[in-house]
């Protein structure tokens, strides 16, 4: 395939309509059946844990954060200071999901702990967790998101880690939390996603979307459609880059681009989709 028409195809993928396309619509992650550590739900201390401010390594990990910003075009990208809302959008979604193994650490840099969960985690087979987990665990020691950024789901610990203050992202990871707690081979599925990460991440931002339509939240799905579009664009041009590796970088922001167009074109129709999404889905079995 010529390195024109991936670019093109890229383009098509995210926004094949005027209106824009809901490749991330609604559709939540089923709850049961549910593969969760007893040990890791008995953790006397609590599920959400904040980093004591330190302004300037938050600075730092700000002036770092700004591509991340650039790209998503959004300045609450790896700020680095989590508020109120963004935490209370983790704690109604933990709740709803029944996420009390979870552990969710705001700008936090806990590599000790994290490793006493990652033993304690024995959803995951051993030769997991001491392989791809400790690397994990190690790699966030070496190099701490506290200051490079980089929300994200750790599948060996149960851990979430958040450094952006968008609330949207926060659910995001939490969903991939939720998704991994159902199933029978989480380690496998982690190995999985090393390669081939867009179907987690689609089952992710659904169930994100599913949330916030079930809810009638019409800010938070304004906000989801203009963070998770590009973000999903992201993955959409890693895995095309690849076919045509000296265009994989215009392929990349040609993605992102597309993304942030779809989501914008998306949360112009948003009260016609609510209204939509009640017709067709509110009365389903949840």
């Amino acid at each position: 395939m010529k390195v024109h028409h991936l670019i093109v195809l890229a383009l098509l993928l995210v926004i094949p309509g005027a209106q824009g396309c809901h490749v991330l619509s609604p559709q939540p992650i089923a709850m049961h059946p549910r593969n969760v550590s007893p040990e890791l739900t008995r953790d006397d201390e609590p599920e959400i844990e904040v980093g004591r401010p330190i302004w300037w390594l938050d600075t730092a990990g700000w002036v770092w954060g700004i591509p991340s910003k650039l790209l998503l075009w959004d300045r609450r990208i790896d700020n680095h200071r989590i508020t109120e809302p963004t935490i209370e959008a983790a704690t109604d979604y933990m709740q709803s999901a029944e996420l009390a193994h979870i552990k969710v650490r705001l700008n936090q840099y806990a590599p000790l702990k994290d490793f006493k969960r990652l033993k304690t985690n024995r959803t995951v087979a051993w030769p997991y967790r001491y392989t791809l987990g400790l690397l994990s665990v190690g790699g966030e020691a070496i190099f701490p998101g506290r200051l490079i950024g980089g929300d994200h789901f750790n599948p060996f610990t149960q851990t979430v880690h958040l450094y952006s203050n968008v609330p949207a992202i926060a659910l995001h990871e939490l969903a991939h939390a939720k998704d991994f707690a159902r199933r029978k081979y989480p380690g496998t599925y982690g190995l999985i996603y090393l390669w081939t990460p867009l179907y987690h991440e689609t089952v992710a931002s659904r169930d994100v979307m599913d949330f916030l339509y079930a809810r009638g939240d019409r800010a938070g799905i304004i906000e989801a459609n203009r963070v998770l579009y590009p973000a999903y664009g992201t993955y959409i041009g890693s895995s095309l880059g690849p076919f045509a590796p000296s265009a994989s970088m215009p392929i990349y922001y040609a993605t992102v681009l597309s993304g942030h167009l779809n989501g914008r074109m998306l949360s112009r129709e948003v009260d016609d989709h609510l209204r939509e999404y009640q017709t067709l889905f509110a009365s389903r079995v949840r």
